[in-house]
């Protein structure tokens, strides 16, 4: 999950894996895989960069549980 900021500067969060797009026209639009948009205040370098933090921390957080899950079992 991403937090984002509406052009009325409400925050949204919004989950990183449904995002099928990233649009500047020239305000940021993000396009989910639902076909819901939502335009945004982040640039798409800004958004990009959020989607990468937040699947490092779910691989790393998965690897982590998986280690120590296989550790368990043994």
């Amino acid at each position: 999950m991403i937090t984002v900021t509406r052009i009325n500067n409400t925050q949204l969060v919004i989950n990183a894996d449904w995002i099928e797009t990233v649009e500047s026209t020239p305000d940021t639009v993000i396009t989910l895989t639902n076909g819901k948009k939502y335009v945004v205040t982040e640039t798409v370098e800004e958004i990009v960069d959020r989607v990468i933090k937040y699947k490092q921390k779910t691989f790393i957080l998965n690897r982590t549980i998986n280690t120590n899950s296989e550790n368990v079992d043994k």
